[in-house]
């Protein structure tokens, strides 16, 4: 009786454990380590289950991605050529047909299931990890500090102006780390250090962050450079127009605009709520006398009682159509809230500007 009582025992296990293995046989090859090829030149194992914007990210290849791998931001497309699946639904809104028909997908809802063949810009593969001290933070508004970032290593960078970075948020408070991507705003000519402009959101977990728990001489981590947002090499004249934090990558291409001794046209509005939301008006003012044929023009949407204030008054596309009668001769390069960047545009569009000459940095 014993005996038979051992060999149902062993008999039982010997099931489980085959029954055990299929799930794990099941598990690996849908979740298991799984093989991204990009470009057709490189190839690296990753465990699947992630995402694939994730798992990109582990192995030193970064996307840009404005709103941590929320699918909101639909920076972080990549090319997918096998492997991905149908498209979600959390990708339908942000994919047009075009896009859909050419395998576009946002990296930040792909699971990596299976292998992958994907393609990506080239300029993708210089973007890098950066280690920084924080050596400065500077309070501009009550709700936008400024933070300077020295580079330990690499010791510097190089990127257009224009462009931005991937900040790390180290988990806090129950938050997980965080990526979020803010514009570069320093001047190009100061490569072993960069400035960010940042506005604290309410809620935000990398602004938060920011703003509560990062401090003086702490170590960051960021990556980049990304982006395409830059000056053109024409000689046409420029129409600014940022709000708030969309004032960085403005001013970093005023810098370079100084440093090649630059002598287009350019009028920069830039709007604010209130007075005491002005900020760098004393370096906007400087540039004015560096720059031969630049004027700026800031503009208060309701001065609070008591402030003083003799300037533009009204949004800052109001300040823009009362100024201007035909930007058809013109470029124009907006940077702020999304619904800043769309009446900036209609109102450029309705003096003239082709659509194609409007660049634009839209912050999610």
């Amino acid at each position: 009786m014993d005996t038979l009582l051992a060999i149902g025992v062993v008999s039982a296990l010997a099931a489980a454990l085959a029954a055990a293995l299929t799930v794990a046989e099941r598990f690996i090859a849908d979740y298991g380590a799984c093989t991204i090829t990009v470009n057709d030149d490189r190839r690296f194992e990753v465990a699947g289950g992630g995402t694939l914007l994730e798992s990109l990210s582990r192995n030193n290849l970064f996307i840009p991605s404005a709103c941590g791998g929320r699918g909101t931001c639909a920076y972080c497309k990549v090319k997918v050529l096998e492997g991905a699946g149908p498209v979600l639904p959390t990708e339908e809104p942000y994919l047009d047909a075009a896009e859909r028909e050419d395998g576009m997908r946002l990296s930040c809802q792909v699971k990596v299931r299976r292998d992958l063949r994907i393609r990506i810009p080239d300029e993708l593969f210089n973007v890098r990890p950066f280690a920084a001290s924080c050596v400065r933070i500077r309070e501009l508004t009550r709700d936008i500090r400024e933070f300077r970032l020295d580079l330990n290593d690499p010791a510097e960078i190089e990127y257009v102006p224009g462009q931005y970075i991937q900040l790390q948020a180290p988990a806090y408070d129950g938050n997980e780390e965080v990526y979020r991507a803010y514009s570069i705003s320093s001047d190009p000519a100061e490569p072993d250090a960069i400035e960010l402009v940042i506005r604290l959101v309410p809620g935000g977990i990398c602004t938060t962050w920011c703003f509560e728990h990062l401090h003086e001489k702490d170590p960051v981590s960021f990556n980049g450079p990304y982006g395409e947002f830059r000056l053109s090499e024409t000689d046409a004249p420029m129409i600014l127009v940022a709000g708030g934090s969309g004032m960085a990558p403005i001013k970093c291409i005023l810098h370079h605009m100084q440093n090649r001794g630059c002598r287009r046209d350019a009028i920069y509005f830039f709007g604010a709520n209130r007075v005491d939301e002005l900020f760098y008006l004393d370096r906007m003012r400087q540039f004015e006398k560096d720059l031969a044929h630049f004027t700026f023009v800031p503009v208060v949407a309701r001065p609070e009682a008591g402030a003083s204030w003799n300037g533009e008054t009204g949004l800052v596309t109001e300040a823009l159509e009362r100024s201007l009668t035909d930007a058809s001769k013109h470029e124009g390069y907006l940077c702020g809230s999304p619904g800043l960047i769309a009446a900036a545009r209609e109102v450029l569009t309705k003096l003239g500007m082709p659509e194609e000459k409007i660049y634009y940095d839209a912050f999610a």
